[in-house]
């Protein structure tokens, strides 16, 4: 080989190693921008462009965004997890609004190997052996678990429950049942109702019947307020709990005097200018609601958002171990993002502090919750 086919030969190959230094980190965002779920899925939309405003690189890689709809469709998720995986080659999934819908991306995330971080409070498989899935929120028997240390301290012992008849209303009564067996309350009725149900006010008679202390309302966003406005037609004035899954604006405009009072666990984001200095979320807070602001144009005002955007610190936290492995777009990289997200040790974000391990899919604990209450139409930290 002559002096120049050698020259030649060896800018190629280094052309080609720039070239694959410099590849994209391609992260499948799925949410759900229409359907019942979009008064979560927008929120979630909304965090994670504040969370690309916020930093669209790490260890020199720059970051690539895909965000799809699901269209609140567990079958669509679906879909878009494998375009997402199997077109896109992505290294990572996050998502998305609904609990189905999650759990049906976090099947397609194990089978095709992909990690994958869910924003909505699943129950992913945690098999050490074969895990891709962890989520970000605080899972629903702790969220339960702080509201009913809350209505033990109010008094509150014989709650009635009212929530969605799907797999997030099965968690959170899961939650009231976990701490009914600890002792803290008694759970005297277990009504349910669909996403899409314009009326509760059978289920709402039950409850009523039963002559609870206190309700546990276990649905989300704008139908969360469905039980409330139902209750004050029957002139309920007892306590009224849920958690994080309220803290919507729809919510608060739906539900209107009807959820006036009502005490939920959520994340200290939704009242960092409240919280004491040195609060782990209070700086971290005021970066977000910057950022939120720079992409969306208009102030945070929920805390979906913010679970969006703990994803992605979770992620920046993780992404430079894996890419001293191997190289974005690749199997190799995948598993070492997986191993590096499952090592996340003391992350913080909006809402928690993050520690994942193999074999746990949650990794937060009670510093991820606060107890705000609703007044005047505004979220008051009450602790």
């Amino acid at each position: 080989m002559t002096r120049f086919r050698k020259f030649c030969v060896s800018v190629a190959a280094l052309a080609a190693m720039t070239s694959a230094a410099r590849a994209d980190i391609t992260i499948g965002f799925v949410t759900s921008l229409s359907g019942p779920g979009s008064s979560i899925g927008i929120p979630y939309g909304r965090g994670i462009a504040a969370a690309f405003a916020y930093r669209s690189e790490v260890a020199g890689q720059k970051i690539k965004l895909i965000q799809l709809d699901d269209a609140s469709d567990p079958s669509a998720a679906t879909r878009n997890a494998r375009k997402l995986a199997e077109e896109e080659k992505v290294d990572l999934l996050i998502g998305t609004a609904t609990a189905p819908s999650t759990i049906a991306i976090a099947a397609v995330a194990t089978e095709l190997k992909v990690p994958f971080i869910a924003v909505s409070p699943i129950q992913p498989t945690a098999d050490p052996a074969n895990q891709w899935a962890i989520a970000i929120p605080q899972p629903a028997p702790l969220l339960v678990k702080v509201v009913a240390d809350r209505m033990k301290r109010d008094g509150v012992k014989k709650v009635g429950y009212i929530g969605f008849s799907d797999a997030w209303g099965d968690l959170v009564y899961n939650g009231a049942k976990a701490a009914e067996g600890r002792g803290d309350i008694e759970v005297v009725a277990n009504e349910r109702y669909a996403r899409t149900d314009t009326s509760v006010t059978g289920q709402v008679l039950k409850l009523v019947a039963a002559k609870p202390d206190g309700i546990l309302d276990g649905g989300s966003a704008t139908q969360g307020a469905l039980p409330l406005l139902a209750l004050a037609e029957r002139g309920y004035k007892g306590p009224t709990y849920g958690t994080t899954a309220l803290v919507n604006p729809d919510f608060v405009r739906v539900g209107a005097k009807a959820a006036e009072g009502i005490q939920v666990s959520t994340g200290p984001v939704i009242v960092a200018d409240q919280l004491p200095e040195g609060h782990f979320a209070k700086k971290l807070s005021a970066d977000f609601k910057e950022s939120f602001l720079k992409a969306n144009g208009v102030a945070s005002t929920d805390g979906f958002s913010g679970y969006s955007f703990d994803a992605w610190l979770v992620m920046l936290n993780a992404a430079p171990t894996a890419l001293k492995t191997a190289q974005p777009g690749t199997a190799e990289f995948r598993t070492a993002l997986r191993d590096a997200l499952l090592a996340t040790k003391e992350v913080p974000g909006v809402h928690a502090v993050y520690n994942f391990k193999p074999g746990a899919s949650h990794g937060v604990d009670e510093r991820s919750l606060v107890i705000v209450q609703l007044k005047n139409g505004v979220w008051t930290y009450k602790p």
